[in-house]
């Protein structure tokens, strides 16, 4: 639910746009408002969490979402769009974090690898549902709903999911009894911190980039370090900050938070490129850009699967081997739209896409796995919470810089645009892998020290 609405807007903006006769600045902000509350308060949404029960603030949070699904899609101006959306992303902020810290606290070696590869499935599969059956339900125009069956649909699937969450999810006696507390000060910096830094990458590129674009980009700068500074201070006088910085001390929270960082800075530029040059390059309308997505939700879904299995036996090689066929895919889709073979055969591109995305399906369980390895059941929440809120982050920050670059090599054509995207995104791709050595490399540095203390 949370991925398919990120990602849904995208394909139902025209739609909304001339129903609302809204102007391009209010439609950014129905997609930057979500992002913006999203990110903000997903460190906030897991450790609550932590303090009141997974099971407790995941089912709160996936009503809080159906409802204001509802608000959504009964909305008579872009105003009231846009407030909703807000209300959106703090429920899921709510609701995301939990799924991981179950995961996290409740399972371990194999059984743990087995959910988060479910975990990437689902992640994955909404983002390209997003694309596939948005386009869907804005061409049907069901009951002539048009575009508001993309969040009237998520009324349904909330409620019928908070009442099985309710009953097979594990309880958990919330840690209050333990002197846990919550630290406003940090959730307030936290999110005036990146909301200085979302909203204006989110709206920087259709505005042209003014000066009103980079001021609070600048601004969020002191911002976050001055919350950190305060986080620090909280830390050494006993207290319990937003953000447990105890994590940062195992190399594999360090490293997972590198690559995923550079995973998601990758990973939803390069959906949002390809959507730009199957609509606008070569003319396909929304619904049948989508299906060009099925075939690499399958391949996804398959790699999701199977990378647990393939890990157990090969170790790191299996993340590092998706690392390298996403970056050859994305190489041989640069040189197909460079040189304009795209426009010969959408196959082609449907080919290529299939086998990046196998790619990235070993790749993406394998990293979140990766990153929340050392983190103990007590921290699960705030620990998965600041995993999705750099996952977050990357996911503005890359649409909005890969964006950039895009449409400024489009200039000169859709399919050169492309080709500079997808160069950029091999690099970044090549450095998960980098990220993951890197967190390898110090782990066994670490053990081998540890070792020889105790002798």
């Amino acid at each position: 639910m949370a991925q398919f609405d990120f990602f849904v807007v995208n394909v139902a903006a025209p739609s909304i746009g001339l129903d609302l006769q809204a102007t391009e600045a209010e439609l950014e902000f129905v997609v930057g408002g979500y992002a913006f509350a999203y990110a903000g308060a997903l460190v906030l949404g897991g450790r609550l969490g932590d303090l009141f029960g997974h099971r407790r603030l995941f089912v709160s949070g996936m009503i809080a979402f159906a409802a204001t699904s509802v608000l959504c899609g009964l909305a008579v101006n872009s105003g009231q769009l846009i407030g909703a959306r807000l209300g959106q992303g703090l429920s899921a902020a709510l609701m995301l974090p939990q799924v991981l810290a179950l995961i996290s606290s409740g399972s371990s070696g194999h059984g743990r690898a087995r959910a988060m590869a479910w975990y990437g499935v689902a992640g994955g599969v909404g983002s390209i549902a997003g694309q596939v059956l948005g386009g869907l339900l804005v061409t049907v125009d069901l009951a002539g709903l048009g575009w508001r069956l993309i969040f009237l649909i998520n009324a349904p699937i909330g409620v019928i999911g908070a009442l099985f969450a309710q009953r097979v999810l594990p309880g958990q006696e919330p840690s209050r009894s333990k002197g846990a507390k919550l630290d406003p000060l940090g959730a307030l910096g936290f999110a005036v911190g990146l909301g200085l830094l979302l909203v204006p990458l989110t709206v920087g590129r259709t505005a042209g980039w003014p000066l009103w674009v980079w001021i609070p980009l600048a601004a969020s700068v002191p911002a976050l370090a001055a919350t950190l500074r305060w986080q620090q201070a909280l830390h050494r006088r006993g207290g319990q900050p937003q953000l447990e910085l105890s994590l940062f001390r195992a190399a594999s929270f360090r490293s997972g938070i590198l690559s995923n960082l550079a995973f998601m800075l990758y990973f939803p530029s390069y959906m949002f490129t390809l959507a730009l040059l199957l609509q606008g390059g070569l003319g396909l309308g929304a619904f049948a850009a989508g299906l060009v997505f099925v075939p690499a939700g399958v391949t996804f879904s398959v790699s999701a699967l199977l990378a647990p299995r393939l890990a157990a036996r090969y170790g790191s090689s299996v993340l590092a081997g998706g690392c390298l066929l996403a970056a050859a895919g994305l190489a041989a889709l640069a040189v197909v739209t460079a040189t304009g073979g795209a426009e010969a055969s959408v196959a082609v591109i449907v080919l290529i896409t299939a086998a990046i995305s196998f790619g990235n399906g070993l790749i993406l369980p394998s990293l979140i796995g990766a990153a929340l390895l050392d983190v103990p059941p007590h921290h699960a929440g705030a620990a998965a919470g600041a995993l999705t809120t750099t996952q977050q982050f990357g996911s503005a920050a890359g649409v909005a810089l890969v964006g950039t670059i895009y449409f400024a090599a489009a200039e000169h054509g859709a399919g050169i645009g492309m080709a500079w995207a997808c160069a950029v995104n091999a690099v970044l791709v090549l450095s998960v892998a980098a990220a993951v050595r890197y967190g390898i490399v110090v782990h066994r540095r670490t053990a081998v020290h540890q070792r020889s203390q105790l002798q």
